[in-house]
């Protein structure tokens, strides 16, 4: 039952984890596009949306995902009046979603792994 606690709440923390990441590399995409004004407002609406597209394509599939994140985020860059095209906001997105996805799952397989799950 413990273990089961532990890895409950360890989860937990691993969406926390994505989210923050989110936010963190959408940061840094505002500020690489010379986004000033409100940054870290617009970097948490541009995270939550992005964040609210992974979770939607991960109930439907996995690979959903990768598909409603980067659109999500690139409709949400669409409001924000980025100077950048719709190719690269689309590419950008994906970028974002694969490297937060793909640390997230590394760590929390690691935890799992330390909790004796696997």
């Amino acid at each position: 039952m413990l273990y089961r606690i532990i890895t409950i709440v360890g989860g937990l923390v691993f969406v926390v984890a994505l989210f923050a990441l989110l936010w963190f590399l959408c940061r840094k995409f505002l500020q690489h596009h010379g986004v000033t004004e409100q940054l870290s407002d617009r970097a948490t609406v541009l995270a939550t949306w992005t964040f609210a597209g992974i979770s939607v394509g991960l109930v439907f599939a996995v690979a959903g995902a990768f598909v409603l994140g980067p659109w999500a985020f690139y409709r949400t860059l669409r409001g924000h009046d980025v100077a950048v095209s719709d190719g690269a906001a689309i590419w950008w997105g994906f970028g974002i979603v694969l490297i937060a996805l793909g640390t997230t799952a590394l760590g929390f397989f690691g935890f799992l792994v330390a909790v004796g799950a696997f």
